[in-house]
């Protein structure tokens, strides 16, 4: 497999890897410009955007968007994240160029279509709804913005009902004129690709636009602080989180470990502590997310209301015993689980596409994915003892606590435990 990555005059990046055996592959635009990046007014316009995508061109309609690319038996979609948006496809080898000119004509010459702007305002607004009908949705939401309060970080993606009620055409032109310049724009295809005609066919599309500077989001600040919403809910739903490492922080790796060994299997202390020898929950899981400028380890428990006291408290005493047993068998495993999750994902051209586009963002480069194992192989069970110990006694934490849960313990009263 080979990785090529060039520039164009104007700053927009295409970055390939061909995929030998592969018939089929993924390409996309990966936008660095997503929820972070939004004024407060602003709020949910990223995603706004990646919905009317869509929803047509001068030379497309929205149907005949759809219809060319499942003629060939293709799919297209888009996400938007708190740092990206993305705008992708898959398709056979022979419809990559096909794919590359919908892609560009989405992003180069949206209409914006009044009538359209509203159909999708309603689709919208149903999401929005839809994530505030869903306890174990909305929680993490909550979460976000207790760690990171009045702020672009903490902020929902998809906005209030709010404020897409008031969105309009001039916002989104005003939105994408800021932050879909050519250098916040990585063209990333992986599969059965073929590089240079993939760099021409760019430089048609894309060349014309000028150079522009990418405006900066403001710094991420973990606050910390507790939320509790009392509902008459089956589950108390319990989300806490930590900062954590950034994505270019040496102990990102190490963070990651640790979150896996706490909760990121069957095999993990918290799973086997709480859900297996204790029974007080059927989900409990942890993850560490990573941003440009700060990151979060997030543990997450749906209980019943009369345990949620139990069962926060001995979530609390696991997350201290780490700092001190966590055992090196516990981090091999977390370590493997890891590389395996790592190395089965980019036998998908969708993930490695992803990847690509991501290190490109991260690192301006494309790491060999042997560089990321070593990193991983190097941690050290001392890293990982004292990340959580750190993570226990730094005195911050973010509480989301949603349903029937009066009983749960304060926010105070988990960090003391924590440290005692």
């Amino acid at each position: 497999m080979s990785v090529r990555l060039d520039t164009l005059s104007n700053g927009l990046r295409v970055v390939t890897e061909r995929m030998p055996g592969l018939e089929s592959a993924a390409i996309g635009i990966w936008i660095t410009a997503g929820g972070r990046h939004e004024d407060p007014q602003e709020n949910g316009i990223a995603h706004f955007l990646e919905h009317m995508a869509f929803k047509g061109t001068s030379r497309r309609s929205a149907l005949d968007i759809a219809e060319q690319i499942e003629d060939v038996g293709g799919y297209i979609n888009a996400y938007t994240s708190r740092e990206n948006t993305a705008y992708y496809a898959r398709v056979l080898a022979g419809d990559v160029p096909l794919a590359l000119d919908i892609l560009s004509d989405i992003l180069l010459d949206p209409l914006f279509a009044p009538e359209e702007i509203e159909v999708e305002r309603g689709v919208i607004l149903q999401e929005i709804g839809q994530v505030l009908d869903t306890p174990d949705d909305v929680i993490f939401d909550w979460l976000q913005a207790e760690a990171y309060p009045d702020q672009p970080m903490g902020r929902m993606i998809l906005g209030t009902a709010e404020r897409v009620q008031r969105f309009s055409r001039d916002d989104l032109l005003r939105f994408v004129a800021r932050h879909y310049g050519p250098g916040q724009m990585i063209l990333a295809a992986a599969g059965a690709v073929d590089h240079g005609a993939i760099l021409r066919q760019a430089e048609n599309l894309f060349g014309h636009l000028a150079a522009r500077p990418a405006p900066r989001p403001a710094p991420a600040r973990f606050g910390g602080g507790e939320v509790r919403r009392i509902k008459a809910l089956e589950q108390a739903h319990f989300a806490l989180a930590f900062e954590a490492p950034h994505f270019r922080d040496p102990d990102v790796h190490a963070m990651q470990i640790l979150a896996m060994a706490l909760g990121g299997g069957m095999s993990s202390r918290l799973f086997q502590e709480i859900r297996e020898r204790r029974g007080l929950c059927y989900t409990i899981h942890a993850q560490a997310s990573a941003w440009s400028d700060s990151g979060l380890v997030t543990v997450y428990a749906g209980t019943s209301g009369e345990q949620i006291e139990t069962l926060a408290n001995l979530m609390a005493d696991e997350l201290k015993r780490a700092a001190g047993d966590m055992s090196t068998p516990e981090m091999e495993r977390a370590r493997a689980q890891l590389k395996a999750g790592l190395l089965m994902g980019l036998e998908s051209a969708d993930r490695r596409a992803e990847r690509l586009a991501r290190m490109v963002s991260i690192w301006g480069r494309v790491p060999p994915v042997s560089e990321t194992v070593e990193r991983l192989d190097a941690v050290t069970l001392d890293d990982v003892r004292r990340l959580a110990g750190q993570m226990a006694g730094q005195g911050r934490a973010a509480l989301a606590l949603y349903g029937p849960v009066a009983d749960a313990p304060a926010l105070d009263a988990l960090k003391e435990r924590l440290v005692a």
